[in-house]
């Protein structure tokens, strides 16, 4: 039986790779005493923070939605708290996330410098490229918390005039009397006007003629706005007695008076609509002659039995003599 002699190479490289997985097993052991006594308290600390932070998040979002479940009688308004309950929550575990990834990976030993600068670079990019969005959220979320207006409520913004169908961070989207929807980014929006705050003025501009009594017509213009004030379908909706004003504008054979009515938001067009078809009743019944605008003079023909029987129209400049 042959024994073969083991190769002097092979014995002389078993020491060498013994070596080297020793070194392997004290690296180990160094960097995990190293992350043990280093790394881990950092993590315990950021886990810390980071649970502090989001309970006072939590409580204060259960503070708007509990806000939000009393509010009965302001749906719009209790819509508007939970949405920015929602906001602020998505933010906050936004922000934890990140803050968590950048303390594991610190305690890990990764070079966050290089992963900072790509960040930056990104947000720098994205920053640039969106910043029409970023300034839409921004002004919508203050439209939240100011609650400048709710949906359901009749705003002007932006040059156009409608009801707020919908409200996002990002856009307003009105329709108007047309049934035409706009969808206004929120960033264009620099001036709100709010047509359905706690209350609306109805004008009504009547036209008399000139040659009418005004202490009659205000008489009978008063009693016809009580009326009104007092009847049942309206007596909940206008909210205070109605204003005549007096004359207001004289224009050729024309004399206005305007009627003022406070009502409830959004109660206004059935108001005016009441008050327009009272007054062609007691003015009818009265026998009050309305206004014009124009300086056109009506005369009265006379008698067409008077009149001659046959006129001559377009006469001949030059007759011809008859012979």
């Amino acid at each position: 039986m042959m024994l073969f002699a083991p190769s002097p190479q092979l014995t002389t490289s078993i020491p060498h790779d013994e070596r080297f997985l020793r070194h392997i097993e004290k690296g180990w052991e160094l960097d995990l005493t190293s992350f043990v006594q280093n790394g881990v308290p950092k993590i315990l600390f950021a886990l810390l923070l980071a649970f502090i932070f989001q309970t006072t998040v939590n409580f204060l979002v259960k503070r708007l939605n509990k806000r939000a479940d009393h509010m009965v009688g302001n749906a719009q308004r209790a819509g508007q708290l939970r949405t920015i309950a929602a906001i602020l929550r998505a933010t906050s575990y936004g922000v934890v996330g990140f803050y968590l990834l950048t303390q594991i990976l610190a305690a890990l030993g990764v070079s966050l410098g290089p992963f900072i600068a790509g960040a930056s670079v990104i947000g720098l990019g994205i920053s640039f490229g969106a910043q029409s969005i970023f300034k839409d959220m921004l002004t919508g979320i203050f439209i939240l918390i100011e609650n400048q207006y709710s949906v359901g409520d009749v705003i002007k913004i932006a040059g156009l005039t409608g009801t707020v169908e919908d409200l996002t961070l990002r856009v307003t989207k009105l329709r108007d009397a047309d049934g035409t929807v706009h969808i206004v980014p929120n960033s264009q929006i620099t001036t709100v006007s709010n047509l359905s705050r706690d209350f609306a003025v109805g004008t009504l501009n009547i036209s008399v003629d000139v040659r009418e009594d005004p202490d009659r017509v205000m008489t009978v213009l008063k009693a016809l706005a009580a009326q009104v004030r007092s009847d049942e379908a309206f007596k909940d909706i206008v909210i205070s007695d109605p204003n005549i004003l007096g004359v207001d504008k004289i224009s050729g054979y024309e004399v206005v008076y305007p009627i003022n009515v406070r009502v409830m938001v959004n109660q206004r067009d059935g108001v005016m609509r009441e008050l327009r078809r009272r007054v062609l009743l007691a003015f009818n019944k009265e026998k009050i002659a309305f206004g014009s605008s124009n300086s056109t003079l009506i005369v009265q023909s006379p008698d067409h039995s008077s009149a001659p029987t046959s006129l001559e129209l377009n006469p001949s400049p030059n007759p011809t003599p008859s012979k």
